[in-house]
């Protein structure tokens, strides 16, 4: 990963203000500020960055590609975590993941999910009552119906999770979309309401309840937290641009 000065001082400011903003829009919807999770996507920013945030008070981080998703993970080994993947995973990377991460955002097909599984089976038992580690996941959605973006179709999903639901090693705790990148802001709200639509229409089917709707970025957070966002995405508008 290529050296360059990090400003301490700027990338805590321009954190503190995103914070304020994100509780803020959560009080203006009238939702508790402690409902919407902050995760800090510190792609193609270096680990020192992430420990800098992380001395801070932030715990939540996404990354999106798995190499150096893994490489950062070995290299804060001593913080306190919780890594998220928030980006498409190639079937044959699923056992690079399994079990590494506290939530993976971007399960868009079977296949996928298989893998995840089978790994899952593989590592080690952990706990003293000799269960076996769950890994949580959301399950991603193409809200925007684009041919070119991941995520599974909206007529696809219910089928999908009920055939995740079979996997005792993965758990679906919701639904994670991305609207096209031409709608921000306020044309991203449409999309924002629809996947809070799917994902409590999901949950009455299978009959679990979901939790979780990852949605908003730095453009379109605020709209997706008054639409039941509990985690966001938040990456330029925290760590600035990305140094490659």
């Amino acid at each position: 990963m290529n050296e360059c000065h990090i400003d301490s001082a700027a990338i805590i400011a321009r954190y503190d203000a995103v914070v304020e903003k994100v509780a803020q829009a959560a009080r203006n919807a009238g939702r508790n500020p402690e409902d919407v999770t902050l995760i800090a996507v510190s792609k193609r920013h270096p680990a020192e960055a992430i420990k800098i945030l992380n001395n801070h008070g932030q715990l939540d981080f996404g990354e999106n590609y798995v190499q150096e998703a893994v490489a950062k993970q070995e290299e804060l080994a001593q913080c306190n975590i919780n890594w998220h993947f928030i980006g498409h995973v190639q079937s044959k990377k699923a056992k690079d993941i399994a079990g590494k991460f506290t939530l993976i955002h971007s399960v868009d097909r079977l296949v996928l999910a298989q893998k995840l599984q089978k790994r899952m089976e593989m590592l080690p038992v952990s706990s003293l009552d000799g269960e076996r580690k769950v890994q949580d996941i959301l399950l991603q959605v193409n809200i925007g119906e684009e041919a070119q973006k991941s995520g599974v179709d909206k007529d696809g999903l219910f089928e999908l999770a009920e055939q995740i639901m079979a996997f005792p090693q993965l758990r679906i705790c919701g639904l994670m979309g991305m609207p096209p990148a031409s709608s921000v802001a306020e044309k991203a709200r449409p999309f924002f309401s629809n996947l809070r639509i799917l994902r409590d229409s999901l949950s009455t089917h299978i009959g679990i309840p979901m939790e979780h709707l990852s949605m908003g970025m730095t453009q379109d957070y605020v709209q997706a937290i008054e639409e039941g966002a509990t985690f966001v995405r938040i990456g330029t508008e925290i760590f600035g641009p990305r140094p490659y």
